[in-house]
């Protein structure tokens, strides 16, 4: 072996990296970019997740987008209220943080409820299924292909027996991506706070939409008359809470004639933390001359506590 051309090479080698080195040391103080400091402090504060729930790439975009102040300080859906005001202290801001939201499913009609009336066979997608018709019973209920599921960053959402999905709060960051992913529209952050909900978005009313799905809201209206707050309404079909008047009484709960409106109650020791409950129903008493007297008031539900809506 000629030592000679061994030696040759590995100074060859040698004298090419400290070459390239110096090459990329004199580029990298060239080229440098100032940083802003504050593009660290915030991306430490986000959740970290890159989720793009956002809309942009990642943590680290929307924590340069915060700090050139391209974006808004509560730009991180995933974050809730306690990221926000973190990140606006951060950049000097007072802010309110508001609630923290999750996500509700606005559908329990599983396959014993609303059964298929066709057998959907193609790519597994909500969205796809959705355009061919589907195949449930209902043409407004959960699919129960899992797109939700799939999208989900932090693996909040699963699907039971019967095919339809289920919300864990206790891991639901809020970032909405499952609401924006589900061809139905069946899915709604809604306050942390709230623990009354219509558990349907069906538009059909009347027999119609009992026809379809045993559980489906008819649209008739009694939870309107019942609420004393003016919190619910029927639109397209189907009721609506508008959770900013809404006191958690569930007095529509207890008058929903297809108990389509539930109420989420905390569990202590509950693998889910909590359950939906339907309030007791209780017919008014007879007064003398034919007339009806006004229920008694019903013991509040105790306030929820994370778990599963679904």
């Amino acid at each position: 072996m000629d030592w000679s051309l061994v030696w040759k090479a590995v100074i060859s080698l040698a004298g090419f990296g400290i070459l390239l080195g110096a090459i990329l040391a004199v580029a990298s103080r060239r080229f440098h970019v100032e940083t802003d400091p504050k593009v660290a402090e915030i991306l430490d504060a986000l959740p970290g997740s890159n989720c793009g729930a956002c809309g942009l790439p990642g943590c680290e975009a929307a924590a340069e987008a915060v700090a050139r102040g391209d974006a808004p300080v509560n730009v991180c859906r995933a974050g809730g209220p306690d990221v926000t005001l973190a990140v606006g202290r951060i950049m000097g801001l007072e802010v309110e943080a508001g609630v923290a939201q999750v996500a509700h499913i606005h559908c329990r009609g599983g396959r014993s409820l609303s059964p298929p009336v066709a057998f959907y066979q193609g790519v597994s997608s909500c969205r796809a299924a959705h355009m061919l018709g589907g195949g449930k019973a209902c043409p407004f209920g959960c699919l129960g292909l899992q797109d939700c599921a799939d999208v989900c960053p932090v693996s909040a959402i699963a699907f039971d027996e019967e095919g339809i999905s289920r919300v864990n709060v206790r891991r639901c960051t809020g970032c909405g991506l499952c609401a924006d992913v589900c061809p139905r529209d069946l899915i709604e952050m809604v306050p942390s706070t709230a623990r009354v909900f219509v558990r349907c978005r069906s538009q059909y009313t009347g027999k119609k939409a009992t026809a379809v799905c045993k559980v489906a809201c008819i649209g008739c209206r009694r939870c309107e008359k019942a609420c004393p707050a003016d919190a619910i309404h029927v639109q397209d079909g189907f009721a609506s809470i508008d959770y900013e008047k809404c006191t958690n009484c569930g007095d529509c709960a207890a008058v929903c004639p297809t108990d389509s409106i539930q109420v989420w109650v905390g569990r202590e020791g509950h693998p889910e933390g909590g359950e939906f409950v339907v309030p007791e129903k209780k017919k008014r008493p007879r007064k003398e001359g034919g007339g009806r007297e006004k229920p008694e008031a019903r013991e509040e539900a105790p306030p929820r506590e994370g778990g599963e809506p679904s």
